[in-house]
């Protein structure tokens, strides 16, 4: 059996199903949104239920809703009957997960559920069916066959309604104006989190672990100060706190052959004048940018002022997570 032939037509049935899934999209599925998005305005959740292979898919868009910002919640039709309705408040919007719509466990739970007050939208492969005719709305999810060779194993269905309902968080997210920096604040652990959120101020180095001298002060005191803060760099500053340069251990190689006696000289004469410097405020991913761009080890941080702020050290990054 070729059964790289028989994947490639299930998926072919799948992808032929989503497209008709997709163009049957109109003004019930506007409906359905208009409804939702009032229900989180109104400071309200999303509540999803389902039975069989609908509650997993329930489950997985729960997740995504609630990752984007719109709160939602999983709501299991038989624990439901027996406590787990404690979780429904009339603010809430309540989406029911059914192919067929005759799902009896969902059909005892509306009665329930209108007591409570709350609205229900049906997503259902059926319109007249006796779930959708008992809801508010309802999110049509129809196709014409399924990719079991006996048309009978949920499969273009499941697909269909997985993609529906992140057709449905990705409606939601445009409509509520969520931005990438929402998505990094309910992502602080992860790698878009800490691109989007981590400031240069948060990874810093700052008092003693910082090298700091003035212009007139000899190297030898830019060595000690180094070795003091247990740094690559020295940040060469004005009685007033601005920065004039920067003097990093490279250059320090680079000028151990100098004639005159090295550690003598002032550290204006050998210092990088007008360095690479970054904002506090600024993200850690353009310090970053910065690094790779001109290929150094460390980087002043100045305040809106120019006055120093902090050092980064090109080492600290792979601890902070941000390489």
């Amino acid at each position: 059996m070729d059964f790289a032939a028989r994947a490639r037509e299930t998926l072919d049935i799948e992808i032929a199903e989503l497209r008709r899934v997709r163009d049957g999209l109109g003004a019930a599925f506007n409906e359905a949104l208009a409804r939702m998005l009032a229900a989180l305005q109104a400071g309200g959740k999303l509540v999803l239920t389902g039975v069989g292979k609908n509650l997993p898919i329930a489950q997985k868009i729960a997740a995504t809703f609630t990752s984007t910002g719109a709160p939602a919640v999983v709501l299991d039709p038989s624990a439901a009957m027996h406590g787990d309705l404690g979780l429904v408040l009339p603010a809430d919007l309540v989406l029911a997960f059914s192919y067929s719509g005759a799902s009896d466990e969902l059909l005892r739970l509306l009665p329930p559920l209108r007591r409570i007050g709350v609205g229900v939208v049906a997503v259902t492969g059926v319109p007249d069916s006796p779930l959708a005719k008992l809801c508010d709305g309802t999110v049509l999810v129809r196709v014409e066959r399924e990719a079991c060779p006996f048309n009978l194993a949920p499969t273009a269905s499941t697909t269909a309604t997985l993609a529906v309902g992140d057709a449905m968080a990705m409606a939601l997210l445009t409509a509520r104006g969520f931005c990438r920096e929402d998505y990094a604040r309910l992502h602080p652990g992860g790698a878009i989190g800490r691109t989007l959120l981590v400031k240069v101020a948060d990874i810093m180095r700052t008092g003693d672990r910082v090298a700091q001298i003035g212009p007139d002060a000899p190297v030898r005191e830019a060595i000690l100060a180094m070795t003091r803060s247990r740094s690559g760099a020295v940040a060469v500053v004005d009685p007033d706190g601005r920065v004039r340069g920067v003097f990093t251990d490279g250059d320090l190689r680079r000028h151990l052959d100098d004639p005159g006696g090295l550690g003598d000289r002032p550290i204006a004469q050998v210092m990088t004048p007008d360095p690479v410097a970054v904002g506090a405020d600024q993200l850690a991913a353009e310090a970053l940018r910065l690094f790779e761009r001109h290929r150094i080890d460390d980087l002043v941080v100045v305040d809106r002022d120019g006055r120093l702020a902090g050092m980064v050290d090109l080492q600290d990054l792979p601890r902070m997570k941000i390489l």
